[in-house]
């Protein structure tokens, strides 16, 4: 099963090991408020491990990785393990694309990711990467990443792929996929679904323009699938939603 609990956050249970990706929790981060459905997330301390993709605040923050990670082998970008052990978490394994580690029942394999490696201007750094979960069923986390012809050497090895096609506001800066960029990376990838993620979580109000319509991303990146990649199912997803995988 997965649950997507929101932006990039999601719950993969698979051959019964439990996996959390970038885990955001709260209703805030900075300037930023949830405007989906609050996450409760059932019985966290049977959680087997954590994926990180990188370090900006919305993908790796520090109060939600502190109430469910301490205790856990954390899976970070390489370059991140210094600073997550000052934050209190006991296992942090870096992972560099190509390298691979275990975790239950399950292994995850690095892969590589387009996306700005710094916190903040005066933050610790890391090399953004995705995450190919192993298991009887294979799933690929993107994270944050821009497009990179690269993607097609996951075709063939992806059941599902969570491909983030949006974020906040009206814009997007460099290192992050519209859903016209994420149609086609779904076509380069051809996995046998895609979830899109990293959209319809997070603004700068609650208290949105009416033409602002939060689904309009995830309709148009449906849409442009059907379009570029007719094989690949499309399963939008609301967040806090549950799907078989």
């Amino acid at each position: 099963m997965m649950t997507w609990l929101g932006h990039a956050t999601v719950l993969l249970d698979i051959d019964g090991t439990r996996l959390l990706t970038d885990p955001v929790l709260g209703d805030r981060i900075g300037p930023l408020v949830r405007i989906a459905a609050s996450v409760r997330l059932d019985a966290p301390d049977t959680l087997d491990g954590v994926l990180l993709s990188h370090l900006h605040a919305d993908h790796a923050d520090v109060s939600s990785l502190r109430r469910v990670a301490r205790r856990l082998p954390v899976l970070a970008p390489h370059g991140a393990g210094r600073w997550l052990t000052r934050l209190g978490l006991r296992e942090v394994h870096e992972l560099s694309p190509g390298d691979e580690l275990s975790v239950g029942s399950l292994t995850t394999r690095a892969t590589p990711a387009q996306h700005g490696r710094s916190r903040h201007p005066l933050g610790p750094k890391a090399d953004p990467i995705g995450h190919l979960v192993l298991g009887s069923r294979r799933v690929y986390f993107a994270g944050d990443t821009d497009l990179f012809p690269a993607m097609a050497d996951l075709q063939g090895s992806v059941d599902m792929a969570l491909l983030p096609i949006w974020g906040w506001g009206r814009s997007l800066g460099p290192g992050h996929l519209d859903p016209t960029r994420a149609a086609e990376a779904a076509a380069l990838i051809a996995p046998t679904s895609v979830v899109p993620i990293h959209w319809g979580t997070f603004a700068l109000s609650k208290f949105l323009h009416p033409a602002n319509d939060v689904q309009l991303p995830a309709r148009q990146f449906a849409a442009l699938v059907r379009q570029r990649a007719p094989a690949v199912e499309v399963r939008v997803l609301a967040p806090t939603e549950t799907i078989d995988l």
